[in-house]
């Protein structure tokens, strides 16, 4: 499948998918581009908290209530949500192409903050857990990352998980944890049969986060934002009980890998292009404005080169994460192209980012332009969720065999 900017005349979206496309575009102009001086000025803006969280932070009382208010007539809230838990059941693609337009701002809009595994839980555990999560009620946070295991968890994780006395008995310790001072709960990897590992011994748990076993440390300082949001948490004689089991004994690391392919690989590509797509408006409006020795810039042909590197990126990440988001829907296993998205945003929307700001100049360093908080999100990108030479290495696994 071949997919270009849906605005190209050879690939157009699904007329119902354009439209909540368009809306989404709106919403972003009118309600969110206006609110993003003050978004950025905030200190409590913070990379890795849910959307909802930071919206009440940020825009306490009428404005946040606002936007809450129109994601869920919109029905943007629930854009991630399938059918059965009250969403509109949105195909992959689809999402995809309606998260690019709300990435096109450094304001977030407020939705459902749902990992994909959350889907797994059952009986009362949708009750619990799954439902206050789509309502916005609860947030949670996805604990795999320790200390000495970050590229190999499957391999080096020490987070252990003992049955004793009819209950899950947890020990160790999780790092880069993102929210995890603020969430309601946990989904926590944990080995539970050392000799299998990621072959059937490692195991998800539901860990509430008031669980007198779960200690949060205070926040790692990075330049993600004012706010530290990154935890190292510690896990002593941490009680679970076997209803918090979120899906099978022994097979959490799969459910892992079905996080981390889509919510940190394969959306990493929506997340880039809506900021890239922004960094490239900006820039063709700034080299049509700004004028250097009688000229402006859009007649420099050095500027102009920078402009099409960044649209060259773009297209070409937009139309391998259309394909991918297609093949996902087929019910293809996109593992791997996951992996090339996440590689191919990361490296390209830093590359988009660095000549936005180049072509801006001392403008493009000012923290009143949200240039330089999208750069520092896409160079992130390059290593959180897995660092580039893990995606590469991913990838060659498939090309080798």
């Amino acid at each position: 499948m071949h997919a270009p900017h849906p605005d190209s005349q050879h690939f157009k979206l699904p007329p119902d998918v354009q439209e909540f496309c368009d809306m989404a575009k709106r919403v972003v102009r009118d309600e969110l581009l206006p609110l993003e001086q003050q978004f950025m000025s905030s200190p409590n803006q913070a990379y890795g908290q849910p959307e909802i969280m930071m919206i009440r932070r940020v825009f306490p009382g009428a404005v946040a209530e606002r936007l809450e208010k129109i994601s869920r007539d919109t029905g943007l809230w629930y854009m991630m949500v399938p059918e059965e838990y009250g969403g509109p059941g949105l195909s992959m693609l689809a999402q995809v192409a309606v998260m690019e337009q709300l990435m096109y701002s450094a304001v977030p809009l407020p939705m459902a903050s749902v990992g994909n595994i959350l889907y797994e839980c059952k009986g009362d555990q949708i009750e619990r857990f799954l439902k206050p999560v789509i309502a916005g009620a609860k947030t949670t946070a996805f604990g795999q990352t320790e200390p000495n295991a970050g590229s190999d968890p499957g391999g080096m994780m020490q987070t252990r998980a003992v049955r004793r006395n009819a209950k899950w008995v947890i020990n160790g310790t999780k790092m880069w944890m993102s929210n995890a001072d603020d969430c309601d709960f946990v989904m926590l990897q944990a080995v539970t049969d050392p000799e299998k590992r990621q072959r059937g011994g490692i195991t998800m748990f539901l860990v509430d986060r008031k669980n007198p076993g779960m200690k949060v440390r205070a926040g790692i300082p990075t330049w993600l934002g004012t706010t530290p949001k990154q935890h190292i948490v510690d896990f002593e004689d941490c009680e679970v009980p076997d209803e918090d089991v979120l899906g099978e004994v022994g097979k959490g690391f799969t459910l892992g890998q079905q996080w981390l392919t889509i919510h940190d690989r394969l959306l990493r590509g929506p997340y880039a292009l809506g900021k890239m797509q922004r960094a490239l408006d900006m820039s063709v409006d700034w080299a049509k404005q700004r004028v250097t020795f009688g000229k402006p810039l859009s007649e420099r042909q050095a500027i102009q080169w920078h402009l099409v590197d960044m649209y060259v990126d773009i297209q070409a990440l937009r139309s391998m994460t259309y394909e991918m988001a297609a093949r996902a829907d087929s019910g293809e296993d996109v593992r791997t192209e996951a992996a090339l998205i996440k590689l191919c945003a990361g490296e390209w929307g830093a590359r988009c980012l660095d000549h936005a700001i180049q072509v801006h100049g001392a403008m493009g360093e000012t923290l009143e332009l949200p240039l330089s908080m999208f750069y520092r999100y896409l160079r992130h990108a390059q290593i959180g969720g897995g660092t580039n030479e893990i995606q590469k290495m991913l990838i060659a696994r498939k090309l080798l065999k």
